[in-house]
């Protein structure tokens, strides 16, 4: 039973709720075990064992060899490390290709290097937000330095076929990255048996402690450190290794190992109920991205005459936490950019709400929403019919 005065967490692609378990294994790097990882001594011996162990459970839920992971701040940093380096030192060329739909830690960086003369191809996508791959063979050229498109997207959910996009990179000799801050946690990856070279990643996408990432760099693959410092992360990433967050990071990606291995949570049937139960009960409610391959945390819905500022407000009130999309576009008057993408001459981009869910959810929580949210859209178009 959910009452009216407890918040119903809907918006997990914005961040997650940490495990406590995760939080247990933080805290002695906050207190006892401070020494720095880097130091020669016995005390720093332990951060630096941390440290290790973290790589060695990031690497087995990636599929890859612990010496291939860069821990970072986050899924921007190793985005931006990414671009940069392929930009600025791959001797290919200077040209980009992307998606129109990816999150602006990957726009704003290819936005930016376009102002100091790189050229970068925004692929776009149709009604459902696939990618056409022959699109993206025909964009790539000799002077291509680098491809990123990401691996699901963060406002639909729409998953990207990267192990068929990587290959193609490889045949024609171009680096891939894919930004997996939606994808790690919540989907199994296999790297080692993928062409991918670059991977970024955020911890508080699943159960881990804000301000912690990773970037995957293929052995074999090349990269120039964004961040120039004491030599860090084997020379990829200076400056004094977070330590408590990177253990986190560590032991959220131990739990998600289990949890993806054992099965135990059902996020998919919840999303799969949620959506089921709203579709049935609204009229006009629809489904942004349903003709492709969604991540299971996540349900993206288009409600006829509403806006969603206004929707979300309201939500807000009855206790029920989502977004209109990105949670880094949130205070902007813009409409979505990956909906406008997916149609350009609707209005879908400013009456959709994104739901996303967790292994925390309940189905209390669900029954809840699935009540609340008929009414306030009911309420919404009432408000909206006796306006002049």
């Amino acid at each position: 039973m959910i009452t009216g005065d407890e918040f119903i967490y809907l918006d997990n692609n914005a961040t997650t709720p940490l495990d406590p378990a995760v939080l247990e294994e933080i805290l002695p790097f906050l207190t006892k075990y401070y020494g720095n990882p880097s130091s020669g001594y016995a005390f720093a011996a332990q951060a630096r064992k941390a440290v290790d162990l973290a790589r060695e459970r990031l690497a087995a839920l990636l599929g890859c060899e612990p010496s291939e992971i860069v821990f970072t701040s986050g899924g921007t940093e190793s985005n931006n490390a990414v671009i940069h380096s392929a930009l600025q030192f791959e001797p290919r060329g200077k040209h980009v290709v992307t998606t129109a739909v990816e999150h602006s830690a990957v726009l704003r960086p290819c936005q930016d290097f376009e102002k100091r003369g790189c050229f970068v191809t925004f692929l776009g996508v149709d009604q459902h937000g696939n990618v056409d791959l022959a699109d993206l063979e025909a964009a790539i050229r000799p002077e291509t330095a680098l491809v990123s498109m990401m691996w699901a997207n963060n406002e639909t959910g729409v998953l990207y076929p990267v192990e068929k996009i990587a290959e193609i990179c490889r045949q024609k000799g171009v680096l891939f990255h894919t930004d997996a801050v939606q994808a790690v946690g919540k989907i199994p990856i296999h790297l080692r048996d993928t062409a991918i070279n670059f991977l970024s990643l955020s911890g508080h996408k699943f159960h881990g402690p804000k301000g912690a990432g990773a970037l995957y760099v293929n052995r074999r693959t090349r990269l120039s450190p964004l961040i120039a410092g004491g030599g860090q992360e084997i020379g990829r990433r200076g400056g004094t290794e977070n330590v408590a967050a990177i253990v986190g990071l560590g032991k959220a990606a131990e739990l998600a190992v289990r949890y993806l291995e054992e099965g135990k949570c059902s996020i998919r049937s919840m999303r799969d109920r949620f959506e089921k139960a709203i579709l049935e009960s609204v009229s006009g409610a629809s489904v942004n991205g349903a003709g492709a391959l969604r991540i299971p945390t996540t349900s993206s819905l288009s409600f006829e005459g509403i806006e969603s500022p206004a929707a979300l407000l309201l939500l807000d009130r009855h206790r029920i936490c989502c977004s209109a999309g990105s949670a880094c576009r949130t205070g902007s008057q813009e409409a979505s950019h990956v909906l406008r993408a997916m149609n350009p001459n609707g209005d879908g981009a400013r009456r959709s709400l994104r739901f996303s869910f967790s292994r925390f959810n309940t189905e209390a929580e669900m029954d809840r929403a699935i009540e609340v949210v008929p009414k306030v859209i009911d309420k919404l178009r009432q408000t909206a019919a006796l306006s002049p």
